[in-house]
């Protein structure tokens, strides 16, 4: 379980494709100082597990099933990424609940910077309409944000200069997919109330 608080932009330094798959590497100082094999690592919110750690870089093997539902396919050498370690059970849930499992993917629209924060609105997939509301969570490449507007087909948020600076969302331009995931306590309600 991840918070969507990111921990750092690491770096790809290179991907190896095969059989559909991919093994992927990444430099992250923050996040390789206590990483070992078999650790949880999300990357641009998808969570991965850690193969091996060599200095400040970890490699991870990513299925085509996450390649297929998120933007990882996407990545090339030198793409920076957003990254944060999975949570102990002893540490402030600074965010929200985020599993890493990636709903799917969506395109920023338009960005609107401000004085103090940048709007932003992206797409909005229809199977996942029903599980965006406004003030809720939603995490945008692992970033764990408030949805500040929502209609059936697009959603906004407001993004703050911390997040603008320690993110990728910094670097975000109209047209750039990005992966998704809704709050997963939508998805349950919804499976118990349809099971009455």
């Amino acid at each position: 379980m991840f918070t969507g608080i990111i921990e750092e932009k690491g770096d790809v330094v290179a991907i190896e494709r095969s059989g559909g798959g991919a093994l992927l590497a990444v430099r992250g100082p923050i996040v390789t100082s206590d990483a070992k094999h078999g650790d949880s690592i999300a990357v641009n919110g998808v969570c991965l597990t850690v193969v091996e750690v060599k200095d400040d870089v970890f490699t991870v093997d990513v299925i085509k099933e996450s390649l297929d539902r998120s933007s990882l396919g996407g990545l090339a050498e030198g793409s920076a990424v957003n990254l944060e370690r999975a949570v102990r059970a002893d540490q402030r849930l600074g965010g929200h609940i985020v599993q890493g499992h990636v709903d799917g993917t969506s395109v920023l629209l338009s960005r609107d910077p401000g004085e103090s924060w940048d709007d932003l609105r992206f797409s909005l997939p229809g199977a996942l309409a029903p599980y965006v509301a406004e003030k809720g969570s939603i995490a945008i490449d692992g970033i764990s944000l408030t949805v500040t507007t929502v209609d059936d087909e697009s959603f906004g948020v407001s993004l703050i200069p911390t997040t603008l600076k320690l993110t990728t969302m910094g670097d975000r331009r109209v047209g750039d997919v990005v992966n998704i995931e809704v709050d997963v306590i939508a998805k349950y309600v919804e499976r118990l109330v349809a099971r009455k």
